[in-house]
């Protein structure tokens, strides 16, 4: 008797009209959407919103449907899906099992960057969760939906980096014709005027001028900063509370003397959108005179000058006080500081001595034998009266004598001639570095003498670099002992008669450092360059 025949019978699937795979277990699938808008520009707010009703509309008219929700991040770039919270938020609830399918626009709409999604859509199909990308009408649980994916998501990452090499182009040909444009919402000082120039905030550039008053008067960043928070002055970002950086940026950015430095930063990556710091990759960009200065540019290049003086002094500098760091000792080079005596007392009084007099070594690790005397800050003060006066009575000849140094220190012809030379040098030896490197890449040469002249070019072109740094260094401090100079004169040419008391302004303004060597022997320097001989003894 013959085997019966087998009888094999086909239990077709229930299949989706919106998928290319069976229901699960004859429930409803649970579908939520997927919305995106790159920029947070007005215009894009009706394209958010639509795409936002659409897929709650969508979903919801299909019966065989569960709406869960409309995931949607405005304002954001699909380059990376770091910063999507609504995006993560979604991918997690379709992990943890309460998602079933994953309805959205485009591929470049879900992640302009190919590992991303592709991670993502594998992450999901573990999951046996699946993306319905409508544009290119794919299901990512079919078996062509990764290959599919795979060139879509590359394509569209190919457009991202497009897209970003033509922005980060206008970017450049804006900051090249000069056009200088400031992040406003965090700057302070100015906005944005109606001919799309920064503008003058008028109260905020009092406290722009006020920090660098402060400084200039011989105040440190810490001290500064605790001065503006406890007047309760918002910093450029709103904040009650100000930070040693946010001063030190203001007093350093060259945009609060009306100039403009463009391109100091570059994004690195168009994917993870890394800005770095521009030191020398790409080309910058400086505009003098592109804006209204909110400080003048002779206190704005004191100020530079003073930030490297303090930086190269070898010590810490102190602002608590109007004599502080100011006052130093010729015995061992540290600086003077205050101590109290007799504070419970009717005898309580205030004196200067030097910090290191009762340290085992001075500032140079040298034991330390110093015996200059301490100073009592009535006769600092009276001290300097007279040697302010010795200066005031003098001021004629002082200023006559002044009258040459000024138009040398003015005169920067011959640097500006060599700078121009320089300049010319770094760009036809940059551009020799670079038509060498691209000829190498062409034809196969000796790499040995190919290293040795890239060498000697590399080395030409660090040495005309360095010397262009010199001169803008020579230049700067020329310019500041100009200003210096033309301040005191200014002081001095201000007063109707001789000092009678001690005066703190004139004090700060005017005084560079005290060097005291014994009681008959304190050198006062003043910042134009002057020096005075004072016997504190008989003050």
């Amino acid at each position: 008797m013959s085997a019966a025949a087998r009888v094999v019978q086909t239990i077709p699937a229930s299949m989706n009209r919106y998928s290319a795979i069976p229901l699960l277990n004859g429930r409803k699938k649970r579908v939520c959407g997927y919305a995106r808008v790159s920029t947070d520009l007005e215009e894009q707010q009706t394209s958010y919103e639509a795409q936002i009703d659409y897929y709650t509309n969508y979903i919801k008219s299909n019966p065989e449907w569960d709406y869960i929700d409309v995931y949607a991040d405005e304002g954001l770039s699909a380059t990376s899906t770091k910063k999507r919270e609504q995006f993560k938020r979604m991918i997690s609830d379709a992990l943890a099992g309460k998602i079933d399918l994953i309805i959205t626009k485009s591929v470049s709409r879900f992640a302009r960057n190919t590992v991303d999604t592709l991670t993502i859509v594998r992450q999901l199909k573990e999951k046996g969760v699946e993306v319905y990308f409508e544009k290119e009408n794919i299901f990512t649980l079919d078996s062509k939906g990764e290959l599919l994916i795979t060139i879509m998501s590359s394509l569209a990452q190919e457009e991202s980096r497009s897209i970003s090499e033509n922005t980060t182009w206008g970017k450049r040909k804006q900051f090249a014709d000069g056009k200088v444009s400031l992040p406003y919402a965090k700057f302070l000082g100015y906005e944005k005027g109606e001919d799309g120039l920064p503008k003058i905030v008028e109260s905020e550039a009092k406290v722009v001028r006020l920090i660098y008053s402060m400084y200039l008067h011989g105040k440190t960043h810490n001290v500064i900063a605790r001065h503006l928070t406890e007047q309760g002055i918002p910093t450029p970002a709103g904040k009650q509370k100000w930070s040693v950086s946010t001063v030190m940026s203001i007093l350093q950015n060259e945009k609060y003397k009306g100039s403009a430095r463009l391109q100091k930063y570059f994004t690195e990556d168009f994917l993870t959108k890394k800005v770095k710091v521009n030191e020398g990759e790409i080309q910058q960009f400086y505009i003098e005179k592109s804006h209204p200065a909110i400080i003048e540019p002779e206190m704005f290049d004191l100020v530079q000058t003073e930030i490297q003086r303090r930086k190269g002094a070898g010590r810490q500098q102190s602002g608590l006080h109007y004599f502080s760091s100011r006052i130093i000792c010729g015995n061992c080079g540290s600086h003077y500081g205050s101590k109290t005596w007799h504070s419970n007392s009717k005898y309580k009084r205030t004196v200067w001595q030097c910090n290191g007099k009762y340290k085992s070594k001075n500032s140079t690790g040298e034991a330390c034998q110093c015996q200059t005397p301490h100073l009592y800050e009535a006769a600092i003060q009276q001290i300097f009266v007279n040697a302010f006066n010795q200066i005031f009575m003098n001021r004629s000849q002082l200023i006559e004598d002044y009258t040459t140094v000024m138009i040398m220190l003015t005169d920067t012809a011959n640097f500006d001639t060599e700078s121009a030379t320089l300049t010319e040098e770094c760009d036809v030896v940059g551009r020799m570095i670079m038509d060498a490197i691209a000829e190498n890449a062409r034809i196969a040469q000796d790499q040995a003498e190919f290293n040795k002249r890239q060498d000697a070019l590399y080395e030409r072109y660090n040495a005309a670099k360095a010397r262009l740094e010199r001169i803008h260094a020579e230049k700067l401090e020329r310019t500041a002992k100009r200003n210096r100079i033309s301040r005191f004169i200014s002081d001095l040419e201000q007063r109707d008669g001789l000092l009678e008391a001690f005066d703190e302004q004139l004090w700060c303004a005017t005084v560079e450092t005290i060097t005291v060597h014994s009681e008959k022997a304190v050198v006062f320097a003043f910042k134009d360059g002057s020096v005075v001989n004072m016997d504190i003894s008989q003050s």
